[in-house]
């Protein structure tokens, strides 16, 4: 059976792409059934309509955060959505719309979870002297990165390494981890 993802973004979408071109692979457990976002103009939305992909766009800007939610939540049942997978989407989900989809919400994170909740993650990795950094994909609650850790990825800090070179390394290893815990999720 093939469990209906919806996708939420903020900009590029660059882990949505990876999501979306693992799904086409016809033994992948899962389909994108949607992509949605908070900007309008977000790079990945243009990317996600010419794939082919359904997509939906709403600005929070003048809204309550509850009838934002509710457009979104509304737009992810009409597309048949089981599992919500954020995607580099760089809003906090209200209680209300993570108890609503409680256990069936992944994220991917840029740091090894339990370390560096939040931003600015990997500049908080090499400040604090670590050799490692890397990325974690868990299940979202109502706490900040605080849901159980599905899989993670490391990879080393390097001397002379910036928040740029860093990020990098960490981003193409969030493009491998993403698509294989997620696909292992949908059939959880």
């Amino acid at each position: 059976m093939t469990r209906k993802v919806g996708i939420l973004i903020s900009g590029r979408g660059s882990n949505m792409m990876s999501l979306a071109e693992a799904a086409r692979d016809p033994a992948c457990p899962y389909d994108v059934a949607i992509v949605a976002s908070d900007k309008p103009d977000a790079a990945g939305l243009a990317w996600a309509r010419d794939a082919g992909l359904a997509t939906f766009a709403q600005s929070p800007k003048g809204m309550p955060k509850a009838e934002y939610e509710a457009a979104i939540d509304t737009a992810f049942r009409d597309a048949s959505v089981e599992v919500i997978a954020l995607a580099g989407y760089m809003r906090l989900l209200s209680d209300d719309f993570v108890a609503r989809w409680r256990g069936r919400i992944v994220n991917i994170h840029p740091s090894l979870l339990p370390k560096y909740k939040g931003l600015d993650t990997h500049q908080r990795a090499i400040d604090a002297g670590d050799a490692v950094a890397g990325c974690s994909v868990h299940i979202v609650t109502e706490e900040l990165d605080g849901g159980e850790v599905l899989g993670q990825a490391e990879v080393p800090i390097l001397p002379g390494d910036t928040v740029d070179s860093l990020s990098a390394r960490v981003l193409a290893e969030e493009h491998r981890l993403y698509p294989k815990v997620l696909a292992d999720f949908a059939v959880r």
